[in-house]
């Protein structure tokens, strides 16, 4: 029995399992996106949020402590100077995880694994209300965007008709207008 033993083993050896770790999680702070498996991204995403509170305080052994994890310098630079401050009001839950769906080759349940932020929200299937209404709304925006544009339409022909006064119609514009065209036959 497995009472009180946590973590997954992943099929691979202590030294090969801590490599992947780390790969995932600089992965995912260089890119802030990762698309791997569920299994993978739920023990990456433990380490993640550890080394985000890390970069949280900020202090020099909290440094040192995420550079154990961080395979590039560049990233934890970034992990410090940008992905910490923007978490510093936020308590946790600094990731997310949307399923894909399975893999074509091997069947394996598909997830990607981001940061969260204000720019990306996952998808959610709207309640039937919700689409009427989101429809009844387009449809006010639309009939609202054509009325302003009838309006300035209106207001910039007013403008030409008083800027260009109408030209007096010469002799030969007046002729050409009585004459019947040619090439018609009469019958």
């Amino acid at each position: 029995m497995r009472h009180n033993v946590s973590g997954r083993k992943l099929n691979r050896t202590p030294a090969h399992r801590k490599m992947l770790y780390r790969n995932l999680v600089t992965s995912l702070f260089k890119h802030e996106k990762i698309q791997t498996t569920v299994p993978k991204a739920k023990e990456a995403r433990v380490v993640a949020e550890k080394l985000i509170t890390f970069a949280k305080r900020g202090d020099l052994h909290a440094r040192r402590m995420a550079a154990r994890k961080i395979n590039e310098p560049a990233v934890l630079a970034k992990l410090f100077e940008e992905i910490g401050p923007r978490y510093a009001e936020r308590p946790g839950g600094y990731t997310r995880i949307l399923r894909l769906g399975p893999r074509k080759g091997d069947n394996a349940e598909l997830v990607i694994l981001e940061l969260v932020d204000g720019t990306a929200k996952p998808r959610v299937k709207d309640s039937l209300k919700r689409k009427r209404a989101r429809k009844v709304l387009e449809a006010e925006e639309k009939a609202e965007a054509k009325a302003a544009l009838l309006e300035e339409s209106a207001e910039k022909a007013e403008e030409t008709a008083e800027a260009a006064p109408e030209a007096p119609a010469t002799e030969e514009s007046a002729a050409s207008d009585d004459a019947p065209e040619e090439g018609k036959k009469e019958d």
